[in-house]
């Protein structure tokens, strides 16, 4: 948070040195010579309509400088960097007689000389020149060629006859100009007709078969895009039907206009040629006619880095394979058929090779295969040959890490793994990982005088097979090998020690995922169980100072110090602190005695105290309450981006999770213990039942080509039910950080409009919207606004405060808006993030002092971050 003075002094400092920036720098011109005018704005015209589409606009070559929210911030630091300070070094140094000698007896003639090429002097202007950027002026070069490229766009889209210009608008303001690009197109071409002429008999019978596909028709506007997806969309037909040496070259397309029609009727004839096969050999080039070939052998080789020597070639026929090995096969047949999508007598597919492919890697227990695929002489048929490289039998790993949290001043973690490849010999790996943290805490709570006084300490055990697997159930027919099932097998727990109520955790999963298509990713946990043990539970108001401090001052009515004859029964629950007159409740002594005594009217409250305690205490019982979750859930991940560069795209998942109901089933045949309050128990346990779902959707838009919107919706919502009347803190759900609302730390926003008076802030219902506008500074220093809104409520529980539940539309009131901006860092393989959120409507205040009330940097908090929030 940005609450401390010296943070805020920080900030200040830092607004004025931007602010001396902006001074020194405002004139925008100083490096504009005096024939020359800066470029402020390019603007395309096409028929007299302005163009924005950014494909376009990409095609001009001299953009003008950059700016930040309209402020050319790059310009401004260049101009203040010293054109030549060296020159300007050497002046001052003579400039008064006797000076540069004065230096040399007073340093030495060496160090006047580095003194020149210092940092103060002329490293300090070389390195603004670096990160800033010079002024962009009107090159009329640079203009005619980007008139050559607008005229060449638009002839690709049929505006042969297209007329190309450009104007230079002076401005107002001196020495300042934008230029025009205007086009008159003409009329464009059409389609007349479409022929083809093609050399083989096979290329041509597969042609026929998808004519009535293809992109380009008779009767639409000339394109040239439109040509280019039609060769690409032929060349995949025809390496997906047997030609697996096609060559998208052979593909041309001549182009002549209708002589026998008036001139302006512009109809222009496309006939498609199709060649043969063409090969270049030492001294010619050779062409033969293209034939669809089908697999006649299919080997395998699983040794493939082994060399000759190490042992004679064996092999076993499996199916339609022939699999060879050295010594011993270490790998089932039928894993590696399952791998591989060739068949015998079937006909060459280029898919089927991506997902061989794709398989084998998918393994994880291969290097990058090697695949070919050779004519065998006889006839149309084909040999292919699968080169297969084993990865190491074991592999050890381990990290070490230095960590700070607001948990420990200081932590380091050891994590140690073993990896045990293809286990079975179906390429089940198997993974056992490790992790020992200690840390340094001075939480008053904590007894232990060490200076590692807090520990943390766990395993887990991963079992991954690279299929469903599934007892005597076949899956083969329902999720196919090529979209890559996986079945995961895990167990884990971990042991906490002075860390919070000491928690101590079982979990295991068994999960199956598949991913049917680039776009979509199924994954299915069948079973999730989790049990969490609070092993102190005594320490809960310690770790909780925000509901021990509004117990204590409930206590404060009942305070047997200031009134012995009213409650001197409550005398034993309070104590006096070292120099202090203000008694304390005892922790855990006084506060569970306290509570009993309200709770069970030993002695008289009013009924808003009683409420008060109540909620305290049910809130403790929960939170000190051992879970077991037995849950399933599904998860649908859908995805369009196409590479990392993609900045125009959408995400959507949606989960939905059960808990509780097959332990109910059985409930019903086999009958459960059962606590006070009549819930069943699982081995002393009560067990959740819930069900709970969430939408999660993100939409990326290009709002140029180094600027970007990003937008992210999220709904979740988990509803207790029958053994339960509320939702584990572990599936609850939270608001505020780094990655949500960005305004509120995390777990400090909500329920509802109550402020913030728990430590750890958490309910069943979560609507969140967040808005971002991402722009490049300078280099790989990125910039972004945004726009955060969301908050969390309960509702269909156990918890009654009016202020934090949802009852309806009018709830929507106590939805909270951060806003702020974003400094960030590209280290290419992960960006480094720090956000200041400032309160810009906080529901926890009166309804009429909502607004900007917290707007104010005392009341914003910095948010650092790896990556970007969504």
């Amino acid at each position: 948070m940005c609450k401390s003075s010296h943070l805020t002094n920080i900030c200040a400092k830092l607004s004025l040195l931007f602010l001396a920036i902006a001074i020194n720098a405002c004139n925008t011109l100083k490096r504009v010579g005096e024939n020359e005018l800066l470029l402020r704005e390019n603007t395309i015209y096409a028929d007299g309509e302005e163009i924005n589409d950014e494909a376009i606009q990409s095609l001009i070559v001299q953009e003008p400088n950059t700016r930040i929210l309209g402020y050319p911030l790059r310009l401004n630091l260049y101009n203040l960097a010293k054109q030549n300070p060296d020159s300007s070094y050497n002046a001052w140094l003579h400039r008064k007689e006797h000076r540069e000698e004065r230096l040399v007896r007073l340093l030495s003639k060496k160090q006047v000389n580095r003194l020149g090429e210092s940092f103060l002097v002329s490293g300090l202007s070389e390195w603004l020149k670096k990160i800033g950027e010079a002024p962009v002026v009107v090159d009329t070069t640079k203009a005619r060629r980007t008139l050559e490229r607008l005229s060449a766009y638009y002839g690709s889209k049929g505006y042969f006859n297209n007329n190309t210009t450009y104007i230079v608008d002076t401005l107002t303001k001196k020495k300042r100009a934008s230029l025009d690009y205007r086009i008159d197109l003409g009329k464009p071409f059409y389609i007349d007709s479409i022929s083809h002429q093609i050399a083989s008999k096979a290329i041509d019978s597969i042609y026929q078969e998808s004519e009535e596909l293809s992109f380009v028709k008779r009767g639409d506007q000339f394109d040239l895009s439109q040509f280019a997806r039609e060769r690409e969309r032929l060349s995949t037909i025809f390496r997906n039907s047997g030609v697996y040496n096609f060559q998208e070259s052979s593909i041309s397309y001549d182009i002549a206009t209708d002589t026998t029609k008036v001139a302006d009727d512009q109809q222009m004839n496309i006939e498609l040629n199709i060649d043969n096969f063409k090969k270049r050999g030492d001294s010619a080039v050779t062409s033969a006619e293209y034939k669809v070939y089908r697999f006649n052998k299919i080997n395998i080789y699983t040794d493939y880095l082994y060399d000759e020597g190490d042992g004679e070639l064996q092999s076993i026929n499996y199916e339609d394979y022939t699999i060879f090995f050295r010594d011993k096969l270490r790998f089932k047949p039928k894993t590696l058929a399952n791998a591989v999508f060739f068949e015998k007598d079937s006909i060459y597919r280029d898919i089927d090779r991506t997902r061989t492919y794709r398989q084998i890697t998918n393994l994880g227990v291969f290097k990058y295969p090697t695949i070919t695929s050779e004519p065998t002489g006889e006839g149309n048929t084909l040999d292919a040959n699968i080169y297969l490289a084993a990865r190491p039998k074991y592999s050890l790993g381990t990290s070490f890490e230095v960590t700070r949290s607001n948990i420990q001043q200081v932590g380091l973690a050891l994590s140690p793994s073993l990896q045990a490849r293809n286990l079975f010999g179906g390429a089940e790996n198997l993974s056992l990982a490790g992790r020992l943290s200690i840390g340094s805490s001075n939480d008053p709570s904590i007894i232990d005088n060490r200076f590692f006084n807090i520990q943390e300490y766990g395993a887990d055990i991963n079992l991954d097979i690279p299929r469903i697997w599934f007892p005597f159930f076949n899956t083969n027919s329902i999720i196919p090998s090529y979209t890559l099932p996986r079945t995961r097998i895990s167990l884990g727990t971990s042991f906490q020690k002075n860390i919070g109520l000491d928690k101590q955790a079982f979990n295991t999963v068994l999960g199956y995922n598949w991913i049917p298509s680039d776009f979509i990713k199924h994954n299915v946990e069948l079973l999730n169980v989790q049990f969490v043990r609070n092993v102190n539970i005594d320490r809960f108001f310690n770790v909780y100072q925000n509901s021990y401090e509004q117990l204590d001052d409930l206590a404060d009515n009942f305070d047997s110090y200031l009134d012995e004859v009213q409650y001197p029964e409550l005398e034993e629950y309070f104590e006096l602190p070292n120099g202090s007159n203000n008694p304390r409740l005892i922790i855990p002594e006084g506060t569970a005695g306290f509570t009993q005594a309200i709770l069970e009217r030993e002695v008289s409250s009013t009924a808003a105290i009683y409420q008060a305690v109540s909620r305290i205490e049910e809130r403790r019982d929960r939170l000190t309450e051992n879970n077991l979750i037995f849950a399933s859930n599904y998860t649908l991940n859908l995805n369009n981006r196409e590479g990392i560069t993609d900045n125009t795209f959408y995400q959507f998942r949606f989960k939905l999770e059960s808990a509780g109901n097959l332990l109910s089933t059985i409930s019903a045949v086999i009958p459960f213990e059962e606590n006070e309050n009549e819930d069943r128990l699982v081995f002393g346990v009560p067990y959740s039942q819930y069900v709970k779902t969430e939408f999660d959707y993100i939409k990326y838009w290009n709002v140029s080509r180094a600027n970007v919107l990003a937008l992210r919706t999220f709904f979740g919502i988990a509803i207790p039910y029958g053994n339960s009347d509320n939702i584990p803190f572990v599936r609850s759900y939270f608001a505020g950080g780094a990655n949500d609302i960005r305004a509120w730390s995390p777990y400090s926003l909500g329920p509802g409009r109550t402020d913030a008076i728990n430590d750890f802030n958490e309910a069943n219902l979560k609507i969140g919207l967040n808005l971002e506008y991402r722009f490049p500074v300078i280099g790989n220093f990125k910039g972004a606004l945004f726009a955060d809104l969301g908050n969390i409520w309960n509702v269909f529980d156990n918890v009654e405060d009016p202020a934090a539940t949802f009852t309806g539309l009018r709830s929507l009131e106590d939805i909270a808006l951060g806003t702020g901006f974003g400094l960030r860092y590209d280290f290419t393989y992960f960006v480094l993030r720090a956000d200041l959120g400032f309160k810009t409507y906080n529901p926890a205040r009166e309804v009429s002092d909502r607004w900007l009330t917290d707007f104010n940097l005392p009341n914003s908090v910095l948010q650092i971050g790896i990556n970007y929030p969504f």
